[in-house]
């Protein structure tokens, strides 16, 4: 999910460095062979200036000869000068540093929210059209700040700060942004990504507790050089695929690698009407075999859900969302009162995905008061070595994983047998 730095200052060369007097120089002049005193001061005896006495030493009064020859006017260092230079170099350059950007994005942790509480006096899960059951405890959604890129411009001490900074992580911008994204863009991907989320949790958490619904895949647009290109339409709702009811994208997916290339018999519901096409697929980036259509889930759910969450965006809720519906419409506390939080994408069929920001998402779970995290089995790479004290981590595949992991810590029941990410 996603749902932000102080620049360290800038050692300047001092412009106020003193150099010593050269020695022998005098800040006031003597008095010239002849001159007269200062008034009220005696002239001394009569002998002639300059003149030693027998004893080789001049008499009292007379003047002293100079101890060094007269020196010519001083000349200005050239070290000074290459010194001021450097330093006002230094001004201008931190100040360039302080306000230019880095192509460069910050993680940070980011605040909670419990799927069983409220966001601005509203429940961020309120059902209707079905029996509902008071929770205790806590099933937290984690989140993590993020800035740069679209979201805004890092300078440079802002990145070397993060990069110091064992909460925070530091990632080159076109390593999560495409060229070009703008703020716009990223906000309304988000926005889509967690309604897809919410839905999605809405149909894994009734699959978990056997509660029936309607599922559908419709076509929601074709990709560059789609190999459907002319056959299938926005709004086609896929019906089957070489004679087998389509009843999840999974089906879809294992017809067309059985098929190896080979066209497939795809039919869909077009506006009521039954449209049958064959199609020969091509091949993804990641060598599976593609229809090159964007497909999207159209639900029917017997009962309300609405999740309300403000400033929150992304997919990563979704498995804390199913745990907070079916722990919303089942007798009973699923967490037993414990401080439970967790990440992770989740598929219609209950399938727990991978996301971003893990290590920020674990030390943000922690600062809220949990004490049992659950992670996605796929992202235990980076779970390793980033563990905040007090924190235990169960590994998921899986919603079925989750819900019995939270209800084995409820029951008090032997937690270090759980399945834990490791450097194996």
């Amino acid at each position: 999910m996603f749902t932000g730095l102080h620049p360290e200052g800038v050692e300047t060369v001092a412009l106020g460095t003193q150099f010593p007097a050269r020695r022998g120089l005098s800040l006031t002049s003597l008095p010239s062979p002849g001159a007269a005193a200062e008034p009220g001061q005696p002239l001394g005896p009569s002998t002639p200036q300059g003149v030693p006495t027998s004893d080789g030493r001049f008499a009292a009064g007379d003047a002293a000869p100079s101890q060094e020859p007269p020196q010519p006017p001083r000349r200005r260092d050239g070290r000074y000068i290459a010194m001021l230079v450097s330093g006002a170099l230094t001004i201008v350059l931190g100040i360039a540093a302080a306000v230019l950007p880095v192509p460069y994005v910050v993680e940070s942790p980011g605040p909670t929210f419990n799927t069983l509480g409220t966001d601005h006096n509203k429940p961020v899960i309120s059902i209707t059209g079905h029996a509902t059951y008071p929770a205790k405890g806590n099933l937290d959604l984690t989140t993590v700040y993020i800035n740069g890129g679209p979201n805004g411009p890092v300078n440079i001490f802002e990145a070397f700060q993060a990069w110091l900074d064992g909460s925070k992580a530091v990632y080159p911008e076109e390593l999560l942004y495409p060229k070009g994204t703008t703020r716009q863009q990223s906000e309304q991907e988000s926005a889509v990504a967690m309604t897809t989320s919410q839905e999605n949790a809405v149909a894994s958490a009734l699959q978990e507790e056997n509660i029936p619904y309607g599922q559908k895949l419709e076509v929601a647009g074709l990709s560059d050089g789609s190999a459907s290109s002319g056959k299938l339409q926005a709004g086609d709702v896929f019906t089957s695929i070489n004679g087998k009811a389509i009843t999840s994208l999974n089906v879809v997916q294992t017809a067309l690698a059985a098929g190896a290339g080979a066209p497939a018999a795809v039919v869909v519901d077009r506006n009521g009407k039954p449209v049958t096409v064959s199609i020969t697929p091509g091949k993804g980036s990641n060598g599976k075999y593609i229809l090159g259509v964007l497909l999207q889930y159209k639900f029917t759910f017997p009962f309300d859900v609405k999740i309300s969450l403000d400033q929150v965006g992304g997919p990563s809720a979704g498995m804390m969302f199913a745990l907070g519906i079916i722990d919303s419409i089942t007798p009973g506390d699923l967490t037993g009162g414990k401080h439970v939080a967790g990440t992770g994408t989740i598929s219609p069929d209950g399938t727990v995905g991978p996301i971003g920001g893990i290590a920020q998402k674990m030390r943000g779970a922690r600062n809220g008061g949990a004490t049992l995290f659950l992670a996605p089995a796929a992202n235990c790479d980076e779970v390793v070595g980033h563990i905040p004290d007090g924190l235990q981590v169960v590994k998921v595949d899986t919603l079925a994983d989750a819900k019995s992991a939270v209800e084995r810590l409820a029951s008090g029941q032997d937690m270090s047998r759980l399945p834990a990410c490791s450097n194996n």
